[in-house]
């Protein structure tokens, strides 16, 4: 009898796997559910849709429902929701929402009963919505879905043609822009906070950023951070650090951002203050979270119930450097996991590899990446007594016609030498990003800074300098042990 394989979710990690499992066993059946008509997109990509760069939603889309299913031989139900899972029957139960396409299977509109063999929850993350008053207003929005997304572009072509306001009523700064759209406020200055400050800025809007640490990008080297800030204050974004957003005011749409020390008039605010696990499901079903608050699995992504598996923004992962769980809700990891987990249900158990919190971030014309442990409390708590430098070298030979500079701060441990960390930041295509690859994979490795100053990297004058921006933090972190 053929086995069936139910996945709950249908971005990176359950496409991947539903898509690696029918590949590898075609006789399995594949069932996938997903709750919204969108499967298979680059969420990150969101920011640029608003922004104008990306014109279509459908640009964002790796692969079509109607691909899924006529191509791939895949079940996919769209505009399903799986409300609850019962791991003694080992069946799913899913309703129909009104948000599926005209092409999923509907039967009688009651609700679906599935059995399966093997079950992947992959129900991925949703935005965080701070406890802020005023978060229920009209005109604050959040950027955790395709949806959202829509409805965000929509505000900026309508604020852009004049239909939110009244030119009396834009801000002061609109005075010193031609077509200013008005002033609205990005909450948290994360990686959604910065690429949506660029976005609505390309479009005209005067922005303020809060943040209420006192810095942004906190997961970076405060170096990283205190050039992205430079540069975003550079482009006229109004930041506003250490500064705690107590309300949302107005009537029912949003007029103010208010802190403790300012009000400042907008006529939009987007929240990026993180996003969370979806875990609800899983909990109700009696399985495990983690320290971290995602969903518990051991290194083939099965979680505490036999057979049920927990892969992507939901689900936590191994820490290459301490070894511990850790939930880094990234797109590779999701696409990595999912990708293992359907090589495991067709018989060859895989791990698809732990992570190192690498990331990268572009924030008008300036990069940065960050990857490994760059907090000193985290690195002392993990056991390492952490060493760091930072270094500015030039991204090109000297006598290249173009060019500038990178930043590196380098983390390492004062005992070993094992690489923990790095931060980088350059001009846009100065190679900031590209160059953290090389870090990452002393990480992955285990190498010391000792190691990594040999490393055999690339040179070509309109690339690089003869020794590399790493080289040069690895020789400089590695004197100081010596």
């Amino acid at each position: 009898m053929t086995d069936t394989f139910v996945v709950v979710g249908g971005d990176a990690a359950g496409m991947s796997a539903a898509s690696k499992a029918k590949r590898d066993d075609p006789d399995l059946e594949v069932v996938v559910f997903e709750r919204g008509r969108w499967v298979s997109y680059g969420a990150c990509g969101l920011p640029y849709y608003v922004k104008g760069e990306i014109q279509s939603l459908e640009h964002l889309v790796s692969v079509t429902p109607e691909e899924f299913r006529e191509e791939r031989d895949i079940d996919l139900r769209t505009g399903h929701d799986v409300v609850s899972i019962d791991p003694d029957e080992r069946t799913v139960t899913a309703e129909r929402t009104d948000d599926g396409d005209a092409t999923a299977p509907d039967g009688d509109g009651a609700p679906v009963v599935q059995p399966y063999d093997h079950l992947l929850i992959a129900t991925g993350a949703e935005a965080v919505v701070p406890e802020i008053e005023g978060t229920d207003r009209e005109g604050v929005y959040t950027l955790g879905s395709m949806s959202d997304g829509k409805e965000l572009r929509e505000y900026v072509a309508r604020a852009r043609s004049g239909e939110s306001m009244q030119q009396s009523d834009r801000g002061p700064a609109c005075r010193y822009l031609e077509d200013c759209a008005g002033p609205v406020a990005v909450v948290g200055g994360g990686y959604v906070g910065i690429e949506m400050a660029e976005a609505l800025a390309a479009n005209d809007f005067e922005v303020n950023l809060f943040q209420r640490g006192d810095r942004v990008l906190t997961g970076f080297s405060p170096e990283t951070s205190d050039e992205v800030a430079a540069h975003l204050r550079d482009r006229d974004v109004g930041l506003h650090l250490g500064a705690e957003v107590r309300e949302l005011a107005g009537a029912d749409r949003v007029e103010a951002v208010v802190t403790a020390d300012e009000r400042v008039s907008v006529d939009m605010v987007l929240l990026g203050t993180g996003v969370r696990p979806r875990t609800a499901l899983a909990e109700d079903a009696g399985i495990e979270l983690g320290a971290a608050g995602a969903i518990a699995t051991d290194t083939y992504r099965q979680t505490n119930v036999t057979d049920v598996y927990a892969a992507g923004d939901c689900a936590e992962a191994t820490h290459a450097i301490t070894g511990e769980s850790t939930y880094v809700p990234l797109a590779l990891t999701a696409n990595r996991h999912g990708r293992a987990v359907g090589q495991t249900v067709t018989g060859r158990p895989t791990e698809g590899g732990d992570v190192a919190g690498t990331a990268a971030v572009k924030a008008f014309d300036v990069e940065a990446a960050r990857t490994g442990i760059l907090d000193h409390e985290e690195a002392r708590e993990a056991g390492f007594d952490p060493v760091v430098e930072t270094i500015e070298a030039k991204s090109r030979a000297g006598y290249y016609p173009e060019g500038g500079t990178v930043t590196v701060t380098l983390v390492a441990d004062r005992e070993t030498g094992r690489v923990l960390g790095a931060s980088l930041v350059s001009e846009y295509g100065e190679g900031a990003v590209h160059r953290s690859h090389a870090i990452v994979g002393a990480i992955e490795e285990g190498a010391s800074v000792f190691d990594l100053e040999n490393y055999d990297l690339a040179y070509a004058p309109p690339f690089n300098t003869t020794w590399d921006p790493v080289l040069v933090a690895a020789k400089v972190v590695a004197g100081k042990l010596r």
